[in-house]
């Protein structure tokens, strides 16, 4: 039998028998959720960040998820599927309403939801993105993705970032460059998948010199692979990175160029940033560019059913004759109204300004408390995705895993869920509709414990 704290998955670059995971373990895990956690444990197959888990969860509302002893915590990470909060009464009424009135479509019958679906993902992305594939999650969409690069160029490799997350499936990991994702997989990954260092800015020595010196190293390393290669068929990568990382101003323009000069096709990936999670609906919008094919999932189902869209401009429907996706859930009506009452949802309530309003309160918040904090060495992010860099030296922001991973403890114990990234970011990503006083009261606790941890 496994110990109480051994049973728990581990944040990103946390390490496995921690004292904090300890502390937290032997005080956290009520008489409800202890038998349920160790059944879990006994079920499913083990794999980092997921299973063994965390707690258990028996409400869902709003913000908010509640554990089988009443535990309550705001929740800013959610898979990031949480843009509308949990159990929006208009998406579980229009869910209900479409299985009375039809529950599935075979793929090759096509229905309503999923045409209106499709043409409201087209009117909304700009330029010529309006053909649409739909699939049952991110991976499966950036794949489709990815096979529509290699039938439109007639190439097969690609140019992606290391550190990036592009789903599990054995492409998806293979373009990807997480190592929790590949290192395990004997043999190797799908043949032609070029990696190149990502966009750093906090890091980048031009950065910090100031924006009119920044020499955009950053995007002249996949100049250097487009044209080194010559046979690319696609750059894949997200618009703003999820840990986060907010690119520099200028990079995507001047990799849209490359793409262009070299024959290659330039793929976003919005599955956590897309839906006006970051203050606009597709995050590639903050920097004036279009993508050849732009993909969505993870929220796109409202926090309650999984559907995900690969959205590729008119001139690469070129696949008619062979299937890219062929997937048994592709047209499901249920899928489909779910999506669409997200996108209504969404444009009802102006969440995507009010995502940028309320990003940009908590980001000018977080940094004045930053100002004067010895461990924190940046506060990143747009709109309601942004990240704490916890570290153990401020002025050379040596990354502190061990104090971010206490503050983690610190803030679950409050009462506020979230990630940490890269070992040491704390990764804060609310849903849409979270009102400014619980907003405040998420800050202060991830405030007090810094304070606490210093």
């Amino acid at each position: 039998m496994k110990t109480k704290f051994e049973r728990f998955s581990h944040t990103e670059g946390e390490s496995n028998t921690s004292d904090a995971r300890r502390d937290w373990a032997d005080q956290a895990t009520g008489p409800k959720s202890a038998p349920l956690l160790e059944r879990d444990a006994k079920a499913f197959l083990h794999q980092s960040l997921s299973s063994p888990c965390v707690s258990t969860i028996a409400k869902a509302e709003g913000i908010w998820i509640e554990d089988l002893d009443g535990k309550r915590y705001m929740d800013f990470h959610g898979n990031s599927v949480h843009h509308i909060g949990y159990g929006h009464p208009k998406l579980v009424a229009a869910i209900k309403a479409q299985l009375d009135d039809l529950p599935f479509a075979p793929r090759r019958f096509t229905n309503e939801p999923a045409v209106a679906l499709a043409e409201k993902l087209a009117a909304i992305a700009p330029g010529n993105l309006n053909k649409v594939l739909f699939t049952t999650g991110g991976s499966d969409a950036n794949e489709v993705a990815l096979k529509i690069a290699r039938a439109a160029t007639g190439r097969f490799k690609t140019v992606s970032f290391w550190d990036a997350f592009h789903g599990a499936g054995f492409g998806a990991a293979s373009v990807g460059g997480e190592a929790t994702f590949r290192s395990h997989i004997a043999g190797p990954l799908l043949p032609g998948a070029e990696h190149v260092a990502p966009f750093a800015c906090y890091r980048c020595p031009y950065n910090h010199a100031g924006p009119d010196v920044c020499g955009l190293a950053c995007a002249e390393m996949v100049k250097y692979v487009l044209e080194r290669e010559g046979d690319v068929a696609a750059v894949i990568a997200e618009p703003m990175r999820a840990v986060p990382y907010v690119p520099p101003p200028g990079f995507w323009q001047s990799v849209r160029e490359a793409c262009n000069a070299h024959g290659a096709l330039l793929i976003m990936d919005e599955i956590p940033t897309g839906l006006g999670k970051t203050g606009k609906f597709f995050a590639f919008e903050h920097d004036d560019f279009i993508p050849d094919i732009a993909v969505l999932g993870k929220a796109l189902g409202g926090g309650i059913l999984p559907i995900a869209a690969c959205i590729a401009d008119e001139k690469l429907d070129v696949c008619g004759d062979f299937a890219i996706g062929h997937y048994t859930h592709e047209k499901n009506p249920v899928t489909a109204r779910a999506a669409l009452t997200t996108l209504e949802i969404i444009e009802e309530e102006g969440l995507v300004d009010r995502a940028a309003e309320l990003g940009a309160y908590a980001m000018a918040r977080l940094e004045s408390f930053a100002q004067n904090c010895a461990i924190i060495g940046d506060v990143r992010g747009r709109g309601l995705m942004f990240g704490v860099e916890i570290v153990s030296d401020k002025a050379n922001k040596t990354a502190a895993p061990d104090l971010a991973e206490t503050i983690y403890y610190k803030c679950l114990d409050k009462g506020l869920s979230f990630k940490i990234s890269q070992g040491c970011v704390l990764t804060l990503s609310p849903p849409l509709t979270i009102e400014r006083n619980d907003l405040d009261a998420a800050l202060t606790i991830v405030e007090t414990a810094i304070g606490e941890a210093i």
